[in-house]
Protein backbone atom coordinates (compact mmCIF):
# COMPACT_ATOMS: atom_id res chain seq x y z
CA UNK A 1 0.00 0.00 0.00
CA UNK A 2 1.65 3.75 -0.83
CA UNK A 3 1.14 6.85 0.66
CA UNK A 4 -1.73 9.00 -1.27
CA UNK A 5 0.06 10.53 -4.14
CA UNK A 6 -3.02 13.04 -4.39
CA UNK A 7 -4.67 11.78 -7.78
CA UNK A 8 -7.77 13.17 -6.99
CA UNK A 9 -9.97 10.67 -8.43
CA UNK A 10 -11.75 10.41 -5.00
CA UNK A 11 -12.06 13.69 -5.11
CA UNK A 12 -13.16 14.08 -8.13
CA UNK A 13 -15.23 10.82 -8.32
CA UNK A 14 -17.70 11.74 -4.91
CA UNK A 15 -17.88 15.78 -4.65
CA UNK A 16 -20.53 15.79 -7.84
CA UNK A 17 -23.27 15.34 -5.04
CA UNK A 18 -21.75 11.65 -3.83
CA UNK A 19 -20.31 13.50 -0.33
CA UNK A 20 -22.81 14.32 2.40
CA UNK A 21 -21.40 16.37 5.52
CA UNK A 22 -23.35 15.89 8.76
CA UNK A 23 -26.04 18.81 10.53
CA UNK A 24 -23.28 19.42 12.89
CA UNK A 25 -20.56 20.22 10.47
CA UNK A 26 -22.95 22.26 8.66
CA UNK A 27 -23.81 24.48 11.53
CA UNK A 28 -20.09 24.27 12.50
CA UNK A 29 -18.96 25.69 8.93
CA UNK A 30 -22.18 28.12 9.23
CA UNK A 31 -21.13 29.70 12.56
CA UNK A 32 -16.82 29.22 12.12
CA UNK A 33 -15.88 28.94 8.01
CA UNK A 34 -18.83 30.74 6.07
CA UNK A 35 -16.59 30.21 3.13
CA UNK A 36 -17.66 26.49 3.21
CA UNK A 37 -21.26 27.02 4.10
CA UNK A 38 -22.13 29.08 1.10
CA UNK A 39 -21.77 26.15 -0.41
CA UNK A 40 -24.56 24.35 1.41
CA UNK A 41 -28.23 24.23 -0.06
CA UNK A 42 -31.18 22.38 1.79
CA UNK A 43 -28.16 19.95 4.05
CA UNK A 44 -26.57 19.01 0.46
CA UNK A 45 -23.01 20.30 0.20
CA UNK A 46 -21.23 21.47 -3.03
CA UNK A 47 -23.68 23.60 -4.29
CA UNK A 48 -23.45 26.79 -6.47
CA UNK A 49 -23.55 30.03 -3.92
CA UNK A 50 -25.84 32.07 -5.89
CA UNK A 51 -28.05 29.15 -8.34
CA UNK A 52 -28.05 26.62 -5.86
CA UNK A 53 -27.15 24.12 -8.71
CA UNK A 54 -25.21 20.62 -7.44
CA UNK A 55 -21.58 21.46 -9.14
CA UNK A 56 -19.74 18.67 -10.85
CA UNK A 57 -16.58 18.89 -8.44
CA UNK A 58 -15.14 20.01 -4.91
CA UNK A 59 -15.05 24.19 -5.12
CA UNK A 60 -12.08 23.55 -2.66
CA UNK A 61 -10.33 20.63 -4.88
CA UNK A 62 -6.99 22.92 -6.34
CA UNK A 63 -4.43 20.89 -8.62
CA UNK A 64 -1.24 21.81 -7.43
CA UNK A 65 1.53 23.25 -10.39
CA UNK A 66 3.74 20.17 -10.98
CA UNK A 67 7.53 20.51 -9.76
CA UNK A 68 8.69 17.52 -11.97
CA UNK A 69 8.35 18.87 -15.55
CA UNK A 70 8.42 15.61 -17.25
CA UNK A 71 5.78 14.30 -14.93
CA UNK A 72 2.07 13.97 -16.27
CA UNK A 73 0.13 13.07 -13.08
CA UNK A 74 -1.61 15.41 -11.78
CA UNK A 75 -1.48 16.45 -8.03
CA UNK A 76 -4.17 17.80 -6.32
CA UNK A 77 -4.78 19.55 -2.81
CA UNK A 78 -7.93 20.29 -0.59
CA UNK A 79 -8.34 23.80 0.19
CA UNK A 80 -10.41 23.00 3.45
CA UNK A 81 -8.64 19.86 4.41
CA UNK A 82 -8.48 20.54 8.48
CA UNK A 83 -12.41 21.10 7.92
CA UNK A 84 -13.47 18.89 4.82
CA UNK A 85 -16.69 16.66 5.78
CA UNK A 86 -16.34 13.37 7.51
CA UNK A 87 -17.04 11.51 3.86
CA UNK A 88 -13.73 12.85 2.96
CA UNK A 89 -12.21 12.32 6.22
CA UNK A 90 -13.10 8.69 6.08
CA UNK A 91 -12.18 7.95 2.68
CA UNK A 92 -10.63 5.15 1.46
CA UNK A 93 -12.62 2.98 4.12
CA UNK A 94 -11.79 -0.26 2.52
CA UNK A 95 -10.33 -2.14 -0.40
CA UNK A 96 -12.96 -2.92 -2.22
CA UNK A 97 -14.13 0.07 -2.55
CA UNK A 98 -10.28 1.32 -3.75
CA UNK A 99 -10.58 -1.08 -6.19
CA UNK A 100 -13.62 -0.09 -7.16
CA UNK A 101 -12.53 3.60 -7.48
CA UNK A 102 -9.09 2.67 -8.96
CA UNK A 103 -7.34 4.19 -6.04
CA UNK A 104 -3.51 4.74 -6.99
CA UNK A 105 -2.71 3.71 -3.38
CA UNK A 106 -3.61 -0.26 -3.93
CA UNK A 107 -0.65 -2.09 -5.13
CA UNK A 108 -1.16 -5.45 -6.47
CA UNK A 109 0.10 -7.60 -3.64
CA UNK A 110 -2.48 -5.21 -1.51
CA UNK A 111 -4.84 -7.82 -4.07
CA UNK A 112 -2.85 -11.08 -2.87
CA UNK A 113 -3.77 -10.42 0.60
CA UNK A 114 -6.89 -7.90 1.10
CA UNK A 115 -6.38 -8.61 4.93
CA UNK A 116 -2.95 -7.67 5.13
CA UNK A 117 -3.72 -4.72 2.82
CA UNK A 118 -7.01 -3.34 4.84
CA UNK A 119 -4.70 -3.90 7.92
CA UNK A 120 -2.50 -1.25 6.52
CA UNK A 121 -5.03 0.69 5.00
CA UNK A 122 -6.76 1.40 8.55
CA UNK A 123 -3.00 2.14 10.06
CA UNK A 124 -2.84 4.82 6.97
CA UNK A 125 -6.04 6.21 7.62
CA UNK A 126 -5.61 5.83 11.93
CA UNK A 127 -5.28 9.86 12.33
CA UNK A 128 -8.26 10.55 10.39
CA UNK A 129 -10.32 8.34 11.49
CA UNK A 130 -12.33 9.06 15.09
CA UNK A 131 -10.44 6.48 18.02
CA UNK A 132 -13.99 5.50 18.93
CA UNK A 133 -15.48 4.95 16.25
CA UNK A 134 -14.96 2.17 13.66
CA UNK A 135 -14.78 2.77 10.15
CA UNK A 136 -18.21 2.54 7.61
CA UNK A 137 -17.98 -0.02 5.95
CA UNK A 138 -16.43 -3.55 7.46
CA UNK A 139 -12.46 -2.29 7.89
CA UNK A 140 -10.31 -4.49 9.74
CA UNK A 141 -8.73 -3.11 13.09
CA UNK A 142 -5.04 -3.31 13.85
CA UNK A 143 -5.02 -3.60 17.36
Amino acid sequence: MKNCNQCGKCCIKYSDGGLSASADEIKAWEIFRPDIHQYVRDGKIWAHPETGEQLSYCPFLKKVPSENKFSYQEKYTCGIYLDRPEDCRLYPSNIAEMVRDECEMIEAVDLKNTKRAQIKLDTLMSDSRPANRPCKLNCVTAH
